[in-house]
């Protein structure tokens, strides 16, 4: 069975997205790919990107895998946090694909980091494996934007990171480096590379990064919204 895609108008406004992501709380994932008639794969070890995919249907998401925010003409991403039975980040949350080249002149506020991670719409789905898939519910979802304090550490870590990677040192970077941020391969296998640059400035062949925000991160916005 294939998947039917339907039209679903793209929010008008924030409070519309909200009316939206609020519609959505308490509701299985059964219950959504049934009113849209899409087949529920077994589990997502080949569709990892199955959960947003249905989301962004249901709420009218625009932008693809365009670097712009999900919501294109509010401004606003949408990230899914899947959930432990503890109600913790299952895992971490990937933000946007890292610039290997071109990347001189670059400013934070320029960035596709800065872009997604301005305004975000959180929406936590179940996760725990006991859980059989179309069964897991979504939770409460809400609309965040990090702080002074947040923003100015996230700054910071993609600024560290873009030097190396500027100065050709891409390959020193590992998953450990990063307060917030991380950066670690995004690709299906290690036979997939891309365009980066070398120590001696000289183009190279390495694996395509993305960002990544921590859990650590994750979860302290979640205790911060959820104890208001």
């Amino acid at each position: 069975m294939t998947k039917k895609m339907p039209i679903v108008t793209k929010p008008e406004s924030e409070h519309e997205l909200e009316s939206r992501v609020l519609a959505l709380a308490g509701q299985t994932l059964s219950q959504l790919a049934d009113k849209i008639h899409w087949p529920i794969p077994e589990n997502l070890k080949h569709d990892k990107g199955w959960v947003g995919q249905l989301l962004e249907v249901h709420l009218g998401a625009s932008a693809g895998n365009l670097s712009e925010p999900d919501f294109q003409n509010i401004g606003i991403e949408l990230k899914t946090i899947p959930l432990t039975a503890k109600h913790k980040a299952k895992e971490t949350t990937y933000v946007c694909a890292v610039p290997l080249l071109n990347n001189i002149g670059l400013s934070w506020e320029d960035c596709c980091v800065y872009h997604k991670l301005s305004r975000v719409l959180w929406l936590p789905v179940e996760a725990e494996a006991t859980i059989p898939l179309g069964k897991r519910r979504i939770g409460r979802g809400f609309i965040w934007s990090p702080s002074t304090e947040e923003m100015d550490l996230l700054k910071t870590d993609w600024e560290e990171f873009m030097e190396l990677i500027s100065l050709g040192q891409v390959e020193t970077i590992t998953a450990h480096l990063g307060e917030y941020l991380q950066i670690r391969p995004k690709a299906a296998n290690a036979s997939v590379v891309t365009t980066g640059i070398g120590l001696n400035g000289m183009r190279k062949q390495t694996l395509p990064r993305g960002f990544y925000l921590r859990t650590s991160f994750t979860n302290h916005i979640l205790e911060s919204f959820f104890k208001n």
